[in-house]
C-alpha cells in the first residue's frame, strides 16, 4: 500500500497528532482535524470540494527531511502535555479573546453606518470568553490533576464533558467565520479593522491546535486504557 493510500484512509486526527507539520497543512486547508478528527483524511478532502493531490503533495512537503528531527508531542509525557496546554494556550485565550471583543466593540461603534460592519461579533466573543474560562478552570481544576494521577475512570465523564464543550468552541469559531466571511477584510477599512480579523486568524489557529492536542492526543491515551481495562 502507497503512502499516499495510507495517508488517505487513515484519520485526519491521527495523521495531524503524528505527522510533523500535517496540523499546520491541515489549518492552511482549512479542513477541520481537532473536533472532526475521526473522519478520513479522504472523507475530509471530499466534504471540502478539494483534490487529494495537493494536499498530499502538501503533507510530503511539510515532512522534515531523514534524521531532521520534526518531534510532535504525540510521544511526550501526560505531565510535559498538560504543562505545554496551560502556559501556552490557555494562558493565550485569556489575552487574546478580551483584546478581540474590545476591537470588535470598536469597530462596531466607530463603524456604525459601515454596511459592512460585523454586528454582533463583538458578543460572541464575550460569549466565548465566558465559555473558555469556565472550560479551562474545569480542566485544571479537575480533569487535569485526574489524569496526571491516572485515575481514567474518574477522569471518562469529564473527558467526555470537555470534548462536547470542545464542539461548543468550533461551532463557535464556524459562526466567526460566517459572519466576518472567513475574516475577507473589506476594502479601504481601518487599521483596527484589519488588526481584528487578524487577530481572528490567529484565534482560530491557536483555539484549534489546543482543541487537537486535547481531543486526539491527551484525552485518547486514557479513554483507549478504560477500554483494555474492560
Amino acid at each position: 500500500m502507497s503512502d499516499s493510500t495510507t495517508l488517505l484512509s487513515a484519520r485526519i486526527g491521527d495523521i495531524a497528532a503524528r505527522r510533523p507539520g500535517a496540523a499546520t497543512v491541515f489549518q492552511n486547508f482549512g479542513f477541520d482535524f481537532c473536533c472532526g478528527g475521526d473522519r478520513t483524511l479522504s472523507e475530509v478532502i471530499d466534504a471540502a470540494h478539494a483534490l487529494p493531490a495537493p494536499v498530499l503533495g502538501a503533507l510530503a512537503a511539510a515532512a522534515p527531511a531523514a534524521g531532521a528531527g520534526g518531534e510532535t508531542w504525540a510521544d511526550a509525557p501526560a505531565s510535559l502535555l498538560i504543562e505545554h496546554i496551560k502556559s501556552r494556550y490557555h494562558a493565550l485565550h485569556l489575552q487574546e479573546i478580551p483584546q478581540l471583543r474590545d476591537l470588535a466593540t470598536k469597530v462596531e461603534v466607530v463603524h456604525r453606518d459601515n454596511p459592512n460592519v460585523l454586528s454582533g461579533l463583538a458578543v460572541l466573543l464575550a460569549r466565548l470568553l465566558a465559555e473558555i474560562r469556565v472550560h479551562q478552570q474545569r480542566e485544571e481544576v479537575v480533569l487535569f490533576p485526574l489524569l496526571l494521577r491516572g485515575d481514567g475512570s474518574m477522569a471518562a465523564s469529564a473527558i467526555q464533558i470537555m470534548r462536547a464543550e470542545h464542539d461548543d468552541h468550533g461551532a463557535a469559531l464556524a459562526l466567526i467565520d460566517k459572519i466576518t466571511h472567513n475574516r475577507s477584510v473589506p476594502a479601504e477599512v481601518c487599521a483596527t479593522w484589519r488588526g481584528l480579523y487578524l487577530g481572528l486568524t490567529r484565534l482560530r489557529m491557536d483555539l484549534t491546535m489546543h482543541v487537537h492536542l486535547e481531543n486526539n492526543i491527551l484525552f485518547p491515551r486514557y479513554e483507549h486504557a478504560e477500554e483494555v481495562r474492560r
